[in-house]
């Protein structure tokens, strides 16, 4: 960029801070107690990380050799996308090498392997494993370890306010119309615009708005990369004349702030060689810094938050029969059903993220033992208790036990489901804790009858930790039930009422009925992690163990 190069002018750069990319994760890994293959030495082990993909393990990275230790560290990292919304199974085999670790592994013994998903290490932070041989037989005492860290980058933004002193006057008649621009210096040299401030009519010592700026748009999240600023003389014409600039980096920014000494001079190079006594064009000042950290969803996750599912199942009349194989919760012992499909599909991803496992499971619209009388928020295993069993398959086999013991029946009323689920989340938010967040799954074949009161209830829990799936079964019209998914504006209570966050996904299940279940699991899950990272931010609630307030403000 040349000095005095022109520059048109444009509106000032947006404020806002961009959507979160997808997470990225390393992992590091030791092992404990391996077996000793080596006759004279002890094992050189090194670790193969292979990606479940399309029914196949594909190898992924290979650490180092760490020559002659049962109990190696590696300091190779492996560095994978994270998906809240799918689940990501990995395989780690650990070899005693023959030869250099990029030659392959076919000569090499085997020490044992470990399996695992993406989603269960995020959620402990650090996993500790058995390593098994072939046909699930432990290694010995050999374990692996597995840490993982959220170097995702994009978690911040930075409040600058900028203004500046004695100016050089450019205009004939009047006073400089001064602007400033902020520019990042990119790795190949290339300058890249980060911010345009607005333009300060007749005045040679402005004072420019303060703006925000992500730390990824700012400096690629490296605090050392070069900086320039350029302070120009707006002419409407677009020739606007240049006053000077100056370099610097968000570190030096930081540090000059934090010490009551962030100026610097404002440099025109072309005066610098002409005037003998030339000391600057003018002063431009760092009025105001903040920096705010703004957590991620995986922040939380690493912080131990649980994550609690709740499937609410409906028992309507109007699926058929449960004897009869026309039935929508007809148990076909070679093909799981549409509830099943859904309820499988996103309740295997939900469970790497709650450490006990015991899933709520509910019905509504079924006449239940021992009165059959109507209900709408019963326990599907028949305990007072609620829980419908450990893990997925508990929650299958209790709607399997379920079916012949109740009668179908009717409406289709769900806002009983979410405000019992809405009472489990209220009393967790005393807590004063992003500790909790509670997923409620919502499968039913028609359209709600008591439309008013969902939406009222949805209202209510948008303001609680808590998101709202619904999976439409079967071929019914589900064109009202579109209204309760605030993509297309944002849902209001009968009253009016608006809710304060968008919580709610509708998917018609036959949409995605040809699909693989995880096309179903990514497609009603890929919000929550945003809804997640926004409730705890209106709440004000880090990460646990973080402290007390939302950002770190600078000096």
């Amino acid at each position: 960029m040349s000095a005095g190069s022109e520059r048109p002018a444009a509106a000032a750069a947006p404020g806002a801070v961009p959507a979160p990319r997808a997470s990225r994760v390393e992992l590091r890994l030791s092992c404990r107690h391996l077996l000793d293959r080596d006759p004279l030495t002890k094992s050189d082990p090194s670790v193969l990380l292979l990606l479940r993909s399309q029914n196949q393990w594909v190898q992924v990275d290979r650490t180092e050799v760490v020559q002659s230790s049962l109990h190696p560290v590696f300091s190779k990292v492996f560095t994978l996308d994270y998906y809240f919304e799918e689940v990501q199974k990995l395989r780690f085999e650990v070899y005693d090498t023959r030869g250099p670790s990029d030659l392959g592994y076919q000569d090499d013994d085997f020490l044992g392997g470990m399996e695992c998903t993406l989603g269960q290490i995020v959620a402990q932070k650090k996993v500790t494993r058995a390593l098994l041989l072939k046909f699930g037989r432990n290694a010995g005492k050999s374990t692996i370890t597995v840490t993982a860290e959220d170097i995702s980058g994009n978690n911040g933004y930075v409040e600058l306010s900028f203004r500046a002193r004695k100016l050089d006057d450019k205009d004939l008649f009047s006073k400089s119309d001064p602007f400033l621009e902020l520019y990042r210096v990119n790795d190949d040299g290339s300058e890249q615009l980060v911010y345009r401030t607005e333009v300060v009519k007749d005045n040679l010592s402005p004072v420019w708005e303060p703006f925000k700026v992500s730390l990824n748009n700012l400096c690629s999240c490296e605090e050392t990369r070069p900086l320039k600023c350029l302070v120009w003389d707006h002419d409407s014409r677009g020739k606007h004349d240049f006053i000077g600039e100056f370099s610097t980096t968000f570190e030096e920014m930081q540090k000059a702030f934090g010490e009551d000494q962030a100026q610097w001079d404002c440099v025109n190079a072309k005066y610098r060689q002409r005037k003998r006594n030339y000391k600057n064009s003018g002063v431009v000042i760092l009025a105001d810094l903040k920096s705010y950290r703004v957590h991620s969803f995986l922040d939380y996750i690493m912080g131990g938050c649980q994550i609690h599912f709740t499937v609410a199942i409906d028992f309507t009349a109007s699926n058929g029969d449960p004897r009869n194989s026309c039935s929508l919760h007809y148990i076909n012992p070679f093909q799981p059903n549409e509830y099943l499909q859904a309820l499988v599909a996103v309740g295997e991803i939900c469970q790497d993220y709650d450490s006990d496992k015991r899933f709520s499971a509910l019905g509504f619209g079924a006449r239940i033992p021992p009165k059959y009388e109507v209900s709408h928020d019963f326990a599907i295993n028949f305990n007072p208790g609620g829980g419908g069993g450990k893990g997925i398959q508990g929650v299958v086999e209790a709607y399997r036990n379920c079916l012949p013991r109740v009668q179908l029946y009717g409406p289709t009323n769900v806002a009983p489901v979410i405000s019992k689920v809405a009472r489990m989340a209220a009393a967790e938010e005393s807590s004063g804790e992003a500790s909790q967040y509670y997923i409620l799954l919502v499968l039913t074949d028609g359209v709600v009858t008591d439309m008013a009161d969902t939406r009222e209830a949805i209202v209510r829990a948008s303001y609680l930790p808590m998101s709202i799936i619904i999976v439409g079964v079967g071929n019914a019209d589900f064109t009202d039930m579109q209204t309760l998914d605030g993509d297309e504006g944002i849902l209001r209570s009968p009253r009016g009422e608006p809710a304060l966050r968008d919580i709610v996904q509708f998917v018609p299940f036959r949409e995605l009925k040809s699909a693989s279940p995880a096309a179903l699991a990514k497609c009603v899950l890929a919000e929550v992690p945003r809804q997640v990272v926004e409730y705890f931010s209106y709440r004000e609630l880090p990460p646990r163990g973080l402290g007390t307030h939302t950002y770190d403000a600078g000096p």
